[in-house]
């Protein structure tokens, strides 16, 4: 069978499979999702095993470090991908929520139904941890997945779809729900991309090269975002060592996730006290810092920032920094140079934060608090299934909410229109 009648029969099938899957009852879906984290965890050492043929791939090809960094299966990360199907498991089912009902002047009763939206298909690189948090998110909000990994994490991504697939057929459910593609081909993609008729949504995770791909060949809706260029702004009025401790986490803590700091913006009334303390603090963890002019008469021995550095997305121990006027000055630079991903101001002044949180139109902002907070998990989504940039129909991360769709349902005593 050529590889375009396979990704059909594999559309169809999960097609198929989406129609039951929106019958079921939250108790099974629940009691489905804690079997699969068991399951992760009781063939922990299986997964590992198999995740070291894909790292060893990965070094015979000079994979970079932040990509290695993301492709690595630990016991932690087992822990984490297991914790997050229970996690999804507590949460509310929106399946069959009711929402807005109203009541119209001839009497008719109004409202809107969360319903699942299908079939979503998701194309992610490296991260085998999105196998699991996909299957789970889609299962629970009553959705069929077709999960496309990257080639890096080939024998990963198989292995954790076996043991997912296997928990849907032992307990009589559709195991079609959860596709796991086999082919690494661009050209498979590309096919499973025009079947606008049996996939309702693409979801593309990874590097701004494949989502661009993704969306340029789609004839499918695509759910994105192209990077994660995110700032954080110390305000005058910050608590500096705060400040600095923010600043590190944000950078440092996994600089090879969308949601770590890029650019830091700082106050000119409190460049010459931060800037040395925190460039210390970032060197004493092999940051490479860049700077403008105005950073550079603070810190002379770090690198000048050019036009370039402010759009980039480092993905690395690399940070560029700028000296700004006030508020206004750092929001005008987010505008510009941003991607819409996550900001964050540090700051004790009540009036700067509101005005920050209105004017800063990113999809998560943030006073106070690291950016590396903009994650589905830590807030209270469960696993998310990515991050969105696009607004339509989900700005953020998205949690089981943002994996259903709305549909009218209305009540009548017979009434006709006139």
């Amino acid at each position: 069978m050529d590889f375009r009648t396979e990704v059909r029969e594999l559309a169809g099938k999960a097609q198929e499979a989406s129609r039951r899957l929106a019958q079921l009852s939250t108790a099974t879906k629940n009691e489905a999702l804690v079997e699969m984290a068991e399951n992760l965890e009781r063939h922990q050492k299986r997964l590992i095993k198999e995740n070291r043929k894909d790292l060893a791939a990965a070094e015979r090809g000079a994979l970079s470090s932040s990509l290695i960094d993301r492709l690595r299966l630990t016991p932690s990360v087992i822990r984490g991908m297991a914790e997050g199907l229970r996690e999804v498991a507590r949460l509310p089912d929106p399946v069959g929520e009711v929402i807005k009902m109203t009541k119209r002047p001839n009497g008719l009763m109004v409202g809107r139904m969360r319903i699942p939206i299908g079939v979503i298909g998701i194309i992610y690189e490296s991260r085998p941890n999105v196998t699991a948090d996909a299957s789970g998110l889609c299962l629970k909000s009553g959705n069929s997945v077709i999960l496309r990994g990257g080639s890096e994490a080939f024998h990963s991504n198989q292995a954790i779809g076996q043991i997912l697939r296997k928990v849907l057929a032992e307990m009589g459910l559709p195991q079609e729900a959860i596709q796991i593609f086999s082919h690494t081909e661009r050209e498979a993609i590309r096919e499973m991309l025009q079947l606008e008729d049996q996939i309702d949504l693409i979801i593309p995770r990874g590097g701004e090269e494949l989502i661009r791909f993704v969306t340029n060949h789609s004839k499918i809706p695509v759910i994105k975002h192209y990077k994660g260029i995110c700032h954080i702004f110390v305000d005058e009025s910050a608590d500096l060592e705060m400040a600095s401790l923010v600043c590190l986490n944000a950078k440092v803590q996994r600089p090879g996730v969308c949601n770590a700091m890029e650019t830091l913006l700082v106050h000119e009334k409190v460049a010459g006290r931060f800037l040395p303390r925190v460039a210390r603090a970032f060197q004493k963890e092999g940051v490479e810092l860049r700077g403008c002019p105005r950073t550079r008469k603070v810190l002379s021995h770090i690198k000048e920032a050019r036009e370039e550095d402010w759009f980039q997305e480092y993905l690395d121990l690399i940070l560029s920094i700028r000296v700004v006027k006030g508020i206004h000055e750092a929001i005008e630079h987010i505008a510009k140079y941003g991607s819409l991903h996550t900001e964050a101001i540090i700051t004790s002044d009540y009036q700067n934060a509101q005005r920050f949180l209105k004017e800063v139109n990113s999809s998560c902002v943030l006073v106070n608090a690291s950016t590396r907070f903009n994650d589905g998990f830590e807030l209270g989504l469960g696993a998310e299934i990515g991050i969105s940039t696009s607004k339509l129909h989900a700005f953020g991360p998205m949690g089981l909410e943002e994996l259903t769709t709305t549909k009218f349902i209305v009540y009548g005593e017979g009434q006709i229109r006139g």
